[in-house]
């Protein structure tokens, strides 16, 4: 490829581009991020933790400790503010992870530079045009840039989906809040506020002396960039003071709008995090909602740029993908109505509290609030098909290994836990790794609980289940066919 040519093109370099840019290279696919921010320094902490599953992905990457060693393990998860306890969960991290964001961004760009990921910055996309062997990409300064796929990871305004002419259906805003990092001369109310207008709080940042802020605004609609003024007022109508506000570093203003693009894709354009929907922060499952869906169409994606499969694979992007976040946004949506008190939303809260208190609809939120729960509709079948794979312990001939290991790399795995060579997939042999192993021990998912021991499994380089063996071989062969590609043909 020329120099200004590349398999994909990525735009935007949050934890979505930079997750998605690691998997397509582990994969051995060239790809390039284009990011319209000069350098990588964000001006604010924006999102403040990572929920299990995500950490679990980067634990499949081999990096969960390079957050782990930053950031603060506790139970994180909730539904609106009632604490969701994960703690007696099956996973090897059953926990959530206090990191904000601009340390996971920083932690993630090390990784991708050790892979030698060309992240462009200072580069805005202008425009692109598709034909039928690729995307012709307009960049700011008049340069330009051709690629076979372009993705977009460039956040609820994305120029990539709006180019692309995706629509992107949705709900209006019901509020719209303040965020900012500042200054104040006097001491604040700390902590949360719940009243009758929202949600609002006020608590220190590392360096003791700045402060992170969240107000409810009086009225939705308010356009134009949030000014230190817009804040004041805010922090006046709800605590009666701005307690000497001033210095801000970063003022933001969100609403809960909520948004879900019609389709992920548009021929050789891709959306992927934010382009692809939004909504309320409630919860924070915007970041690990982003990275799932990396880690769900990078190795797709590298298959069909490198001709392993046909372009119909990223079907199943579109396919698993937005049911996931489909229901992410409903439960976004039901959470905003808790942010406000009054007696009747009080009743309800109180009525949830209890609700939640019980140990199965605990489970079960926990589930869907730290990702654990997620099932792909593979088919009927093993409780595992379409699910996480759990990292378990396992004895292999080179000795102990963790599952989560075997996915270093990103590549496939067929996990054999019956007779040794009990599977023939010479034919896929370039593209899965077949491992011997046996467990000593149960097989319990989370939500779902105990579940029979399988004889075989194999296992997408996303870490979710393709196919579980149950004594016989039917219908690996047409797993490995529909995720990894035809059989190569034998050498005559």
């Amino acid at each position: 490829m020329g120099v200004n040519e590349r398999a994909v093109a990525i735009v935007g370099a949050g934890p979505t581009g930079m997750m998605l840019a690691a998997e397509l290279t582990l994969a051995g696919v060239d790809v390039t991020i284009l990011e319209q921010r000069a350098s990588r320094e964000l001006e604010s902490s924006r999102a403040g933790g990572l929920h299990c599953r995500t950490i679990e992905i980067f634990d499949q990457r081999g990096i969960a400790d390079r957050f782990l060693s930053e950031g603060k393990a506790m139970q994180v998860a909730g539904f609106s503010m009632i604490r969701l306890d994960i703690s007696d969960f099956p996973t090897r991290h059953p926990y959530g992870l206090a990191l904000w964001q601009r340390h996971i961004e920083r932690i993630m760009a090390g990784w991708v530079q050790e892979l030698a990921v060309p992240i462009q910055w200072g580069q805005e996309v202008t425009g692109f045009t598709q034909d039928d062997a690729g995307v012709e990409i307009e960049l700011s300064g008049g340069e330009s840039l051709r690629a076979q796929y372009l993705v977009g990871c460039d956040g609820g305004r994305s120029v990539v989906r709006k180019t692309a002419g995706i629509e992107f259906p949705g709900w209006e805003p019901t509020s719209s809040s303040l965020v900012a990092e500042a200054k104040l001369a006097e001491e604040p109310e700390w902590g949360l506020r719940l009243d009758e207008k929202g949600t609002h709080g006020i608590g220190r940042l590392e360096d003791g002396e700045t402060v992170r802020l969240v107000v409810r605004e009086q009225h939705i609609g308010t356009t134009g960039e949030a000014t230190l003024r817009d804040l004041s007022e805010a922090m006046v109508a709800v605590w009666g003071s701005d307690y000497g506000l001033h210095s801000p570093t970063w003022i933001s203003r969100f609403t809960d709008a909520t948004r879900q693009a019609a389709s992920y894709r548009e021929s050789r354009v891709l959306l992927a995090g934010d382009s692809a929907h939004v909504h309320s922060p409630v919860g924070g499952q915007g970041l690990g909602t982003g990275v799932e869906d990396a880690v769900n169409l990078g190795w797709k994606l590298a298959q069909v740029v490198k001709g392993t499969s046909p372009a119909s694979l990223l079907d199943t992007y579109q396919a698993e993908r937005h049911p996931i976040a489909a229901r992410m946004l409903r439960s976004t949506m039901a959470q905003t109505a808790l942010q406000r008190s009054d007696a009747r939303l009080d009743a309800l809260r109180e009525t949830m509290t209890e609700l939640l208190g019980m140990d199965e609809p605990r489970r079960r939120f926990a589930g869907m609030m730290s990702g654990l729960d997620r099932r792909y509709d593979l088919g009927e079948g093993h409780p595992l098909l379409g699910r996480r794979m759990p990292d378990l312990d396992l004895t292999t001939a080179e000795g102990p290994l963790r599952v989560f290991t075997l996915l270093h790399g990103a590549r496939p795995l067929l996990l054999n836990l019956g007779e040794p060579r009990g599977f023939d997939v010479a034919p896929w042999a370039d593209r899965v790794q077949a491992i011997d192993a046996e467990h000593h021990g149960e097989w319990e998912l989370p939500v779902v609980g105990e579940v029979a021991a399988p004889t075989g499994v194999l296992v997408r380089p996303d870490g979710h289940v393709a196919w579980v063996g149950e004594g016989t071989h039917s219908g690996l062969a047409e797993a490995l066919t529909r995720w990894f590609g035809p059989p190569a043909l034998s050498p005559n």
